[in-house]
């Protein structure tokens, strides 16, 4: 019984080595006491916890039945890049070199070193009346406000709308001029990717997901926090699968999705994803 005790004295003095106290305590027996009375003051109540973890053993066990693990050890997890392309829908190198390069340069004008006085100005401006921003946590007012009510309402136009659409940017959807994508952080910023990818899972590809994906990527500072790059990864992805089931090379989205691979894959080295020559 003594050695036992002197035992377990050295292991907790080894564990003292380890992790030091932040709060002074006399030294005391725990085994001595035995209040079962609430503790009168701090000192009491630090006693109190000394003799419950006293009573803790060293090495717990967990009882774990083998038959409920066995109906919950399938877990999908997909790490499968980009789809590939159809013969004759990928971009060549030279395409795609030539895009990250534009891209690069586009970069530029939402950098914070390179041309500060631009984006201090714009964030300055005021935007015009029409112009309400949603709040963060709003999936749904910005989707609208990205993609517009027509596109999120599935609202039919007619022929005559098409021709002539007008700048009704609350139907079409605002396009991320500088004055509205220099006054988003980068909360924001991924907020909103995550939104509009979203909406992209579930739907097929529009020109305002293509301008509002560029600008936001623009916007994107590096290095990438975790959700930002799953996030573009997950775009690439999706852009691949809907240009897999694209029926003609000359659909108007198969330029739109082609770059939007090559930017996520080419710029911000995913290479995994990236079309092959």
């Amino acid at each position: 019984m003594i050695s036992n005790r002197k035992e377990r004295k050295d292991m907790k003095s080894d564990v003292e080595e380890l992790m030091p106290r932040l709060l002074p305590l006399e030294s005391c027996d725990t085994e001595e006491y035995n209040s079962n009375e609430p503790p009168r003051n701090p000192q009491e109540y630090l006693r109190q916890v000394q003799r419950e973890a006293s009573l803790c053993p060293d090495v717990v066990v967990a009882q774990i039945d083998p038959k409920k693990l066995k109906k919950k050890q399938s877990v999908n997890v997909s790490i499968t890049g980009c789809l590939a392309a159809p013969q004759g829908f990928s971009p060549s190198l030279k395409w795609q070199q030539q895009q990250v390069s534009r891209f690069s340069e586009v970069r530029q004008v939402f950098s914070l070193h390179s041309v500060n006085k631009h984006r201090q100005h714009w964030k300055s401006q005021f935007l015009d009346d029409n112009v309400v921003m949603p709040k963060l946590e709003d999936e749904d007012g910005w989707k609208r406000f990205c993609l517009g009510e027509n596109v999120c309402l599935d609202i039919q136009l007619k022929e005559e709308d098409k021709v002539n659409p007008g700048l009704d940017y609350v139907k079409t959807g605002f396009p991320p001029f500088l004055s509205i994508v220099s006054k988003l952080n980068q909360s924001t910023i991924s907020a909103v990717l995550e939104y509009l990818m979203n909406w992209f899972e579930e739907r097929d590809f529009v020109a305002q997901l293509g301008r509002w994906f560029y600008a936001l990527l623009a916007c994107l500072e590096k290095p990438l926090l975790p959700e930002a790059h799953s996030l573009i990864r997950q775009l690439a992805r999706r852009c691949s699968a809907v240009r897999a089931n694209l029926e003609s090379k000359d659909d108007d989205c198969l330029s739109a999705l082609n770059l939007m691979i090559c930017i996520v894959a080419r710029y911000f080295e995913q290479n995994d994803l990236a079309d092959k020559e």
